[in-house]
């Protein structure tokens, strides 16, 4: 069920990580096409609970499909609700906390979710339909400043001034047509103000876009920030991540505590730390794994004990 959706990333080495309690409770925050929530279900005992989030409806859809009958249950939220949701379902604590960041195979082979530079489609990529901006509003209201500032920080584009003018001056031009519409005529815009390789530069811009739609890093921020207090002691957080802010932000946390990796002292002058690492460096892909699936390529897992 989980292959041709999505190839799980670091399978083994995440999930041999995340679970130290065979009879514990567990949470996959990005359940995407279910092939880390299936290796980590067969690990639990009769007595074991795994949670899973995601917001995108179709993997709702793999859920219902493959893991209604076991001891699993769905969310259908953003993971930066963890703590809530799982405080509905009745869980205060947890012995384990996995998340594999980014965009599935299956979303970036969906060529009317826009996520892809392959196809034409409308611009879109929104991960979830409820109440967020899509990438043509993003892209057709938001000025050149900020524009500027989310290709960035988001994509790291070296001309993000540059681009930023094109994309203001190509949707002044078809203003009367309705804008920049389609991923093809961003591609267009993009291409004429390239710098490098232009399928390295198409694929940081549009990050940069889905990045900034979909609220990627306060989501995970927030989430991050709620994990300490959702672990018991001796708890794993295992977190994969594919972006060198994404992969900051996990650093700071697992090292300090906060996001920011700011080390906060009391009165006292103590410094207090929630995790301990299980990980000094973070674990990439292999070279058979990097061959059998080149998306990994990008891929840091790094893993956490609750002290």
């Amino acid at each position: 069920m989980s292959s041709p959706y999505h190839i799980p990333v670091l399978l083994h080495a995440s999930i041999q990580a995340l679970i130290t309690d065979p009879d514990g409770i567990y949470v996959d925050v990005t359940f995407g096409g279910g092939g880390h929530s299936k290796e980590i279900v067969k690990r639990l005992s009769a007595n074991g609970k795994l949670f899973c989030f995601d917001q995108d409806p179709d993997a709702a859809q793999n859920f219902q499909q493959a893991f209604s009958a076991t001891n699993a249950t769905f969310i259908p939220q953003n993971f930066r609700y963890m703590q809530k949701f799982l405080r509905v379902a009745g869980v205060q604590k947890v012995n384990g906390i996995l998340a594999d960041l980014g965009v599935s195979s299956h979303q970036f082979d969906e060529a009317a979710r826009g996520f892809s530079t392959r196809f034409d489609a409308p611009l879109d990529m929104r991960m979830s339909k409820q109440g967020t901006a899509n990438a043509y509003q993003i892209i057709n209201t938001s000025s050149e400043a900020e524009l500027q500032h989310l290709f960035g920080l988001y994509g790291e584009v070296r001309n993000a001034r540059q681009l930023a003018q094109a994309i203001v001056s190509f949707r002044q031009l078809y203003a009367a047509s309705g804008g920049i519409q389609t991923t093809g005529q961003l591609k267009q815009v993009a291409s004429s103000v390239v710098k490098g390789e232009l399928p390295t530069y198409l694929a940081q811009v549009f990050q940069a876009i889905r990045i900034a739609v979909n609220d990627e890093m306060l989501a995970l921020e927030e989430m991050l920030t709620q994990a300490a207090s959702v672990l018991h002691p001796g708890g794993r957080l295992v977190v994969i991540s594919y972006h060198s802010l994404e992969d900051r932000m996990v650093k700071n946390v697992m090292k300090t505590g906060r996001p920011d990796g700011e080390i906060i002292e009391d009165m006292m002058g103590r410094k207090s730390f929630p995790y301990k690492l299980v990980t000094k460096k973070p674990i990439t892909p292999e070279l058979e794994e990097l061959r059998q699936n080149p998306r990994s390529r990008s891929a840091k897992l790094r893993v956490a004990e609750k002290i």
